[in-house]
């Protein structure tokens, strides 16, 4: 870390904070002149962008999949926490896997996994707006197929 104050290479570090869950603050004071500055160390994240259907590409936002979750889970008992844990769960996921670019297809299918497990009506709004239900026989498959799970 270069010196703002004479140029230096040289500093030690006095105190170190977190400033939130991806900085941490540092008070540093420069081995040349002895004055002080504070630097902030933050986690790169590369980004991930979705592919949508149509081919045109986004940049990943948890806010999108959350709205999502909230929607399908309207007027059923899950709880804010619990939509945040599973939104939480579909973007780590996405960044633990290393790509660069995921599917809409992909982000939907993690979604109602973990839909499934938290509220089977929530799970079956969502599937019904995300996989396009055309009419009753389709819909009526679906639940067969959560009731086969079973």
């Amino acid at each position: 870390m270069k010196c703002l104050y004479c140029g230096s290479t040289e500093s030690k570090v006095i105190d170190s904070r977190s400033a939130d869950d991806l900085t941490i603050r540092r008070r540093r004071e420069c081995v040349g002149c002895g004055r002080r500055f504070t630097t902030y160390e933050t986690v790169e994240v590369s980004p991930v962008l979705v592919v949508k259907n149509d081919g045109s590409r986004q940049q990943l936002e948890a806010g999108k999949i959350k709205k999502g979750i909230v929607k399908s889970c309207e007027k059923r008992p899950v709880s804010m926490g619990d939509i945040d844990k599973l939104t939480e769960s579909v973007v780590q996921t996405i960044y633990n896997s290393m790509e660069t670019e995921v599917t809409s297809k992909q982000i939907g299918e993690m979604v109602m996994d973990g839909l499934k497990k938290l509220d089977e009506v929530a799970y079956v709004r969502y599937a019904s707006v995300y996989r396009s239900f055309k009419d009753i026989s389709t819909f009526m498959a679906e639940l067969q197929k959560l009731l086969d799970n079973k």
